[in-house]
This record gives C-alpha cells, sequence and structure tokens, in this order.
C-alpha cells in the first residue's frame, strides 16, 4: 500500500472544508484597498490559509496576492500550486454553483474541479505528512493564488518575494504529466469607433480565456432585413433568437461554453452570431470593425483566416478562441486568446495580428506573448512524479502537453502540471455550467498527490 493512501482518512474533513470553500464567489473584480484582486478572491485567499492555520500549519499572506501553508525544514522548498479564485457562474446550473452539492456520488459547484478542490486536497496532503511526522530533506509548500484565471499576476507577484521551489507541480490540468504547455498570445483589437451602419451594440463574453455561450446584438434596420434574419436564422436550427423591435430587431445567439485551450469543444456564440449578420448585411453596412471578425477570425478555431495557422510535433496545432467582443456608439472591442505550440514565436503572431487589424484601419491596443513551457522526458522530476503516480495506479504516467497555461509556468522549468483527473473520466464541465467531479476518483487524485508530496519532501 503506498503512502498515498493514508490521504483518504481525511476525506470527510476535506468535502467539508471545500464546501466552506465553494460558497466564496471568488470570481475576480475590482481592486480595492488591501485587496488588489477584489473582495470575493480576497477572502477565498483568507480562508483557506485560516483553514490551514487552523490544522496546525505554518501560513503565510503575500499581500492578499497568494499565500502558503508549510511542513518541513531546510533550505530549499518544493511547491504544489493551486488556485482559490473562479470564473463566472454563467447561467444554466441545475444547482446553486455556489452551495456544493453532493448527488450521484459526485460534488457540484462553481470552483470544486478548478481549482478550489485541488487545493483542499494539498492542503490536507500536508496535514497528512504533519500528523505522521514524516522527516523533511526541504520545505514544502502549498502556495494558493488568488488570480489563476485572470493572468496569473498573483503568483508573479508571489514569486518576486518569495524564493522560487526547487521542484513543483500544479494538479489544475489531467494525468499523466503535462511537460509541454503551449504558449499563449492575449489580444485586444480596437476600433476607434464603430462604423456599422447597422449595429447599435453587441455584446458577447465574460473572459477571454472562455468561449462565449452567449452574444446579443441590437439593430437598426428595416422590416425586409428582420425577415431575412428570421429566415436565415431558421436554418440554424435553435442557435439564434430574432425579437423584432420599434426600428429594428435583438438578435441572440446560444452558444457552447468551453475553455479556450480547447475552443474546439464549444461553439461560439459571438462568431456565429456575426456569421449570420454577414449572411444579410453588407460589408458597408456592417464596417470595418465586423468586417475584420467576419473575414479575420470567422468561426473557425485555428487561426486560418488571420493567417497564424500552425501545429508542431511536440504539442499539436495553435487554436484561437474570440472570448470577448462588445461594440456600441463609443466604440468596439474584442479580445482573442490563442494557444501555441512550443516549438513557435508568440511575437512573430502578435505581429501578424497587429498587420491583419491595420487593414481594417483597427489597432492592436493591447497584446503579450507568454512563453511556451517545455520540460525533457528524462529530468529527475519528471521521473519523481511518475514513480509517485505508479505507486497508487499501477501504470507508468504518460507525458502529454496541453493549450492550456497553468501555474507551472510561473516555475521556470522547475516544475509542471500534474492531475488531477484521468483520460477516461467524462467531461467535468470545466468553465461551464454543471462543473463537478466524481469523489471516488478525485480521492485516487489525492492518493497520487500525497504520494508526489511525500516523495518531493524526502526526496
Amino acid at each position: 500500500m503506498s503512502f498515498g493512501s493514508k490521504i483518504l482518512r481525511y476525506q470527510d474533513d476535506i468535502l467539508r472544508d471545500l464546501a466552506e470553500l465553494v460558497r466564496i464567489p471568488s470570481v475576480r473584480s475590482d481592486p480595492e484597498p488591501g485587496m488588489p484582486f477584489g473582495r470575493e478572491s480576497t477572502r477565498a485567499l483568507q480562508a483557506i490559509l485560516a483553514m490551514a492555520e487552523r490544522l496546525g500549519l505554518a501560513v503565510k499572506n503575500v499581500d492578499n496576492y497568494a499565500g502558503h501553508a508549510e511542513y518541513g525544514e531546510g533550505e530549499e522548498t518544493a511547491a504544489v500550486l493551486a488556485h482559490v479564485d473562479v470564473v463566472p457562474a454563467g447561467d444554466g446550473w441545475e444547482t446553486d454553483p455556489f452551495e456544493m452539492t453532493i448527488r450521484d456520488g459526485c460534488c457540484f459547484g462553481r470552483g470544486v474541479a478548478d481549482d478550489k478542490g485541488e487545493a483542499v486536497v494539498a492542503l490536507y496532503c500536508l496535514k497528512a505528512l504533519m500528523d505522521e511526522k514524516v522527516p523533511a530533506k526541504r520545505r514544502l509548500r502549498v502556495v494558493f493564488g488568488a488570480a489563476e484565471e485572470t493572468g496569473s499576476e498573483d503568483l508573479a507577484y508571489y514569486y518576486s518575494r518569495e524564493p522560487l521551489p526547487v521542484m513543483g507541480f500544479t494538479p489544475d490540468a489531467e494525468y499523466g504529466i503535462c511537460n509541454r504547455e503551449k504558449g499563449r498570445v492575449s489580444a485586444v483589437i480596437t476600433g476607434g469607433r464603430n462604423d456599422a451602419s447597422v449595429i447599435r451594440s453587441f455584446s458577447a463574453g465574460t473572459v477571454a480565456n472562455a468561449v462565449p455561450a452567449r452574444a446579443e446584438a441590437v439593430l437598426r434596420c428595416g422590416q425586409e432585413r428582420v425577415d431575412a434574419l428570421c429566415r436565415d436564422a431558421l436554418g440554424y436550427g435553435e442557435r439564434f433568437s430574432v425579437e423584432r423591435t420599434e426600428d429594428g430587431a435583438r438578435v441572440c445567439a446560444e452558444g457552447v461554453a468551453a475553455h479556450a485551450m480547447q475552443p474546439q469543444e464549444g461553439v461560439n456564440a459571438a462568431s456565429w452570431l456575426v456569421r449570420l449578420l454577414s449572411g444579410v448585411f453588407s460589408s458597408e453596412e456592417l464596417g470595418s470593425f465586423f468586417c475584420f471578425v467576419r473575414d479575420c477570425v470567422g468561426v473557425e478555431y485555428d487561426g486560418a483566416s488571420m493567417g497564424v495557422k500552425m501545429a508542431d510535433e511536440e504539442s499539436g496545432p495553435l487554436t484561437l478562441n474570440l472570448g470577448l467582443l462588445s461594440a456600441d456608439r463609443d466604440g468596439a472591442s474584442l479580445t482573442i486568446d490563442i494557444r501555441f505550440p512550443v516549438t513557435k514565436d508568440g511575437d512573430a503572431i502578435l505581429a501578424a495580428i497587429r498587420e491583419k487589424a491595420e487593414k481594417y484601419g483597427l489597432t492592436l491596443a493591447d497584446g503579450h506573448a507568454v512563453a511556451p513551457l517545455f520540460l525533457p522526458a528524462d529530468s529527475p522530476f519528471i521521473r519523481l512524479l511518475s514513480d509517485a503516480y505508479q505507486a497508487v495506479t499501477g501504470e507508468p504516467a504518460a507525458l502529454y502537453a496541453t493549450g492550456g497555461g497553468t501555474y507551472a509556468r510561473a516555475l521556470q522549468s522547475r516544475g509542471v502540471a500534474f492531475g488531477p483527473f484521468f483520460a477516461d473520466e467524462p467531461d467535468r464541465r470545466l468553465h461551464n455550467t454543471g462543473e463537478h467531479f466524481e469523489i471516488a476518483r478525485f480521492m485516487e487524485h489525492a492518493q497520487i498527490c500525497l504520494e508526489a508530496m511525500y516523495r518531493m519532501l524526502t526526496t
């Protein structure tokens, strides 16, 4: 029996504390004094640090950006990185997203699987190591961040004030071991004004790193055009609804939310609404901004129309997500989220986007690239994690690549993403309605997590 099995005795405590944490709607909001990511993200960070203190662990809060709980001693540190902020709940839940519900052996609630559940599990792994009085070769920290979902500047701040670990992992992906993370490009493109003669307003999306599940456009046009919209909308089934107004129409699109790292798993309501409008209105009526969306984004997710389609053998193809789109009489703006292969250049992608935008008279108002992560398969830490996985499951851990951007990047080639979910599990609806995990499988992750942390502490 592996050391990791000792975590099973803490299952009830884990679920109790997770329920407490889920009740905090820790979506990032406007900063307040001493609260860089808003009130609720701060409250969630302080809550889990209070749990750690209650368990008897040493804790530190680094200016409400991030904090840690710690066990062990020595000059070196090792780390497990988790986050307590969440994406917005969205619509369509069958349960209260901020009240954890246990049903049919599963836990439902916003953040249970991304990433509050993992944060609480890692905390109790520290508790188990402390309770067993495991001799330590180094200090082992669980670091809790408060802004992973919106750019991870929480860890950048934290590690500007705390030492980098010699090794670490984040349980915010899947098993086996993610030793390759695609790079990320974020680009905000603006128009000086909304020059569409027929689109009075357009809104879609809540965060850049999710496929928008709903979009709405308010139009000024004649009834003949409204009739044409109604006819075309019928061809898409129930994807669109058209409501006639006094001087035109309000058109809504329903899509399917998904994480920006796998936009092909969703249906982008913004892109499809622009597609519908483009079938009825001319380029002159749409204006330069919406023509750019039509021509350079479209409804694809591989970046072909933007001129940035690419792939490599190590990590697969580039993906592009139109996450945010808004327009009104004062202006127009869109945000795209690109995950690019580990051997490619993010700055070159930004240059291509800027060139496309300028051809339409638009501006790349904000753009930045985050470098990929790539740890070789023969790294000692990769072997440590693989051995921990095999000790619990009996199977070797496969290596894989992801389009997701995890906290592992903050470790500067000292760590990877590792767990918590298994390839044969059904969709957990991360960043969507009905987020959940199956308790039995999640406790299998807990055993792997403890086994890995035991080896990180003692090896």
